[in-house]
C-alpha cells in the first residue's frame, strides 16, 4: 500500500501537566502524516472539494502505547489501508532514533457529495483514480 512519514518534534506547548504529551495533540499529528499521504496520492483537500466531495472523519482510534516527551522526535507513519468504499489510514507514531512504537492508531473518512449532503456508499471515481495511479 502508499504510506507517507513526516518527522516532528514535541514541543513544549503539546504537554499536559504530567509533562508528556497531551493526548488530544496526537491528531495534529496525525493529520500531519494524512496529508502527506494524500499530496502523495495527489488527492488532499482541495482537490477533494474541487472534486465535490467533502470527506468528514467518521471515526478516529488511537492506542497510546508509550508516552512522548518534550524534544522527543518521532516520525509520522500514514499507510493507506482501504479506499473503495472509505478512506481508511493506518498510523504508527515511531521514536525517531530507537524506533520504538509509541502510538497505533487509524482514521476513517467517508465520500459526502458537496452539493446534496448525501454520503456514498463507494468512493468516487476522483480518489479510485488517483490511488491507483500513485506509486507505492
Amino acid at each position: 500500500m502508499i504510506t507517507a512519514e513526516v518527522a516532528c518534534k514535541a514541543q513544549f506547548y503539546d504537554l499536559d501537566p504530567m509533562q508528556v504529551v497531551w493526548h488530544g495533540n496526537y491528531p495534529r499529528f496525525l493529520e500531519e502524516a494524512r496529508c502527506a499521504l494524500l499530496d502523495r496520492i495527489g488527492y488532499n483537500y482541495p482537490e477533494m472539494e474541487s472534486s465535490g466531495y467533502l470527506w468528514p472523519i467518521v471515526d478516529l482510534r488511537i492506542k497510546y502505547v508509550r508516552a512522548i516527551r518534550f524534544g522527543q522526535e518521532i516520525r509520522v507513519v500514514a499507510t493507506l489501508a482501504e479506499y473503495e468504499n472509505r478512506l481508511r489510514i493506518d498510523y504508527r507514531i515511531l521514536d525517531a532514533v530507537s524506533g520504538e512504537v509509541l502510538t497505533k492508531a487509524q482514521t476513517t473518512q467517508v465520500a459526502v457529495e458537496a452539493a446534496s449532503g448525501d454520503l456514498c456508499l463507494e468512493s468516487p471515481p476522483a480518489l479510485v483514480e488517483r490511488v491507483r495511479g500513485a506509486r507505492p
